[in-house]
């Protein structure tokens, strides 16, 4: 969860609190830890950081209030009955579009993980598609297990305690 500054400092990543699309790559608005002036909060590309589960809940918390906003905004336009039949039609396939292990896909590896929702979720990558899923991990250790013990098993930090005597 940290990154290497060019003179070998470490810098630790407290937050994130924004994110923009510059020349097609993500960039995010990074609250370090220690820098309590706004002035210090950096623009990072996604490259640069090593804090995938910030980012990962970061993505998921943003979704969940643009999804918000939609619902808000739905329910004023039918109240104001101004919707045109294009909106429909594009509202109805995107609340029938299906998630997870519905869109009938292969897994190709977890990038995240997160339990802002309450739950533990996985953020799935599909073999052959660029949109992945949040996914329930009761659903994907029962569908995916072996994808899902990779994934814990890249986040293993091994301690030696011969280092530690040294």
């Amino acid at each position: 969860m940290s990154d290497a500054g060019s003179d070998g400092e470490e810098y630790e990543v407290e937050k994130i609190l924004d994110k923009r699309m510059k020349k097609g790559k993500a960039e995010y608005l990074i609250k370090w830890k220690g820098y309590d002036n706004e002035d210090d909060n950096t623009w990072e590309p996604e490259e640069n950081l090593d804090c995938e589960d910030k980012i990962v809940e970061f993505n998921a918390k943003k979704d969940k209030k643009e999804e918000e906003k939609n619902k808000k905004r739905k329910s004023e336009s039918a109240a104001a009955k101004k919707d045109e039949p294009k909106e429909k039609k594009k509202k109805k396939e995107e609340e029938n579009k299906l998630r997870g292990f519905a869109r009938g896909l292969t897994a190709e590896r977890i990038i995240g993980a997160t339990n802002d929702p309450g739950e533990l979720f996985f953020l799935i990558k599909w073999k052959g598609n660029d949109e992945a899923d949040l996914v329930p991990a009761k659903e994907a250790n029962v569908k995916i297990p072996q994808i899902v013990i990779k994934f814990y098993e890249e986040r293993l930090n091994w301690y030696d305690t011969k280092d530690e005597e040294d």
